[in-house]
């Protein structure tokens, strides 16, 4: 059992990093739209600055929040870190809305009911004006155009001409907006069925036909997918999108290795608040993915993806805490050059077993033992996650000099040096994490480098 005093600094140390990242926001904010790197492997805003997707998924806002209610919403997201978001333009009962479609006060999204062809202005507008806040607060928001938990069977109903003239309106209401990627699907379980897969393309090919410069994407099924997996996407979509309640390293990474390269990221995995999802569990969501190769990943909230009764209760939760120092972490440093660490040339003892098993793992927990790690090329920089602790042999040659080795608590956001360090590049050298972390768990993540960002 965790002791009080482990809790109470974590959550103090989080405290202390969201008034920093609230300071911080003079840093200059990503210039959107979003585009793809030249290497296919990550993405960058329109001046060429890498973009680490670190996101929160409230996808009922639309139907659930009063313009106040998100104008509270996003500076409390944006204070945790949080750069991006993921809502569905159209919410009924399975992504926590209602029946009709229709928002808390009564707009519904069609002049007559579940007929795509008459788009009810009032409706869109609103959504409009909720995406005027995301945009003063700098958010990416990853907009579900007409999800297919409860949607599928209107666009079969509609048909493909219908669905395809709904995107284009989409399409062309919403292209003003810079800050967008279009992802289409949500628990697209029937993708398979190729009746199904036509109509939720005809609605993303709708919103092609208007709007060329922003990137699309698509969720397909839990347990386990990506994007990739369905080849009828692959000519359209720009990221791919990495699903999964089991190990998160075994889909990024088989996205990672498909050519050519497109950018993966972590869409959905354990949200916090269900299935016991506890933050040791999220946070190995976290760090598994961008170390398997990811361009970031999205965290949910029970509480604050239907907005439920206390979501803002909800808001300021240990995993939202501690996600913040995963953004910390990273985006100082040289991330987007990272390659995993697939034949275990820079961990070379200690890196656990790569669990690829869909029997086990977060059905539901995470329970691999297995060290994601990379490197980057350059040799600049070495990172490994341990979801439990034991003794890591690492290459050090793989680094081209002396190398400063600290610890970092995934917990706290605190870094803990290394006896000895800087280390030299020679021969390899065994790493001890030091007990258990603030949250008395056992998952650290060593660093190594050449030339560290100042913290």
């Amino acid at each position: 059992m965790k002791t009080e005093t482990a809790t109470r600094l974590g959550v103090r140390a989080g405290l202390i990093a969201v008034v920093l990242l609230a300071a911080g926001r003079g840093i200059a904010a990503p210039a959107y739209p979003l585009k793809v790197s030249e290497n296919g492997r990550y993405l960058m805003d329109a001046r060429g600055k890498p973009f680490l997707i670190a996101g929160e998924s409230p996808q009922a806002m639309m139907v659930n929040c009063s313009l106040e209610d998100a104008a509270l919403f996003f500076p409390n997201r944006r204070s945790h870190g949080f750069n991006s978001i993921w809502i569905n333009l159209l919410c009924r009962k399975g992504t926590g809305g209602r029946e009709d479609g229709s928002t808390y006060d009564g707009l519904r999204p069609f002049d007559t009911p579940d007929d795509f062809s008459t788009p009810n202005d009032a409706y869109f507008a609103r959504c409009e004006r909720i995406m005027e806040l995301a945009a003063k607060e700098d958010f990416l928001v990853l907009l579900d155009p007409c999800e297919t938990i409860d949607h599928l069977k209107l666009m079969t109903n509609n048909g493909p001409e219908k669905c395809r003239a709904f995107g284009s309106y989409l399409g062309k209401r919403f292209k003003r907006f810079d800050d967008l990627i279009w992802m289409s699907g949500n628990d697209f379980q029937s993708w398979k069925e190729s009746k199904n897969d036509a109509m939720a393309l005809s609605v993303a090919r709708g919103i092609r036909d208007e709007d060329r410069t922003h990137l699309q994407t698509v969720e397909l099924n839990y347990l386990a997918s990506t994007s990739r997996d369905d080849p009828a996407w692959d000519a359209l979509i720009d990221l791919s999108g990495a699903y999964t309640y089991y190990h998160p390293y075994v889909e990024v990474l088989k996205d990672y290795n498909r050519s050519p390269a497109k950018p993966v990221f972590m869409v959905e995995s354990d949200y916090e608040f269900e299935r016991d999802s506890t933050p040791a569990v999220l946070r190995r969501i976290e760090y598994w993915s961008i170390l398997s190769g990811a361009t970031g990943q999205l965290y949910g909230n029970a509480y604050t993806w239907p907005f439920t009764a206390g979501w803002k209760q909800k808001l300021d939760t240990p995993g939202a805490i501690q996600f913040a120092h995963v953004k910390a972490f990273f985006e100082p440093r040289t991330w987007h050059l990272l390659v995993p660490d697939q034949k275990h040339e820079v961990v070379t003892a200690g890196y656990g077993t790569f669990d690829a098993s869909e029997t086990t793992g977060s059905v539901y927990g995470m329970t691999s033992d297995y060290v994601a790690a990379a490197r980057d090329p350059n040799g600049d920089l070495v990172i490994a996650y341990l979801p439990t602790r034991r003794t890591l042999a690492v290459d050090m040659t793989k680094l081209r000099s002396h190398a400063t080795a600290r610890w970092y608590d995934p917990a706290t956001g605190i870094y803990h040096p290394i006896e000895g360090s800087p280390l030299p590049n020679t021969g390899r050298h065994n790493f001890i994490p030091p007990g258990n972390n603030a949250d008395a768990d056992g998952d650290w993540v060593l660093v190594l480098e050449t030339d560290p960002p100042k913290d």
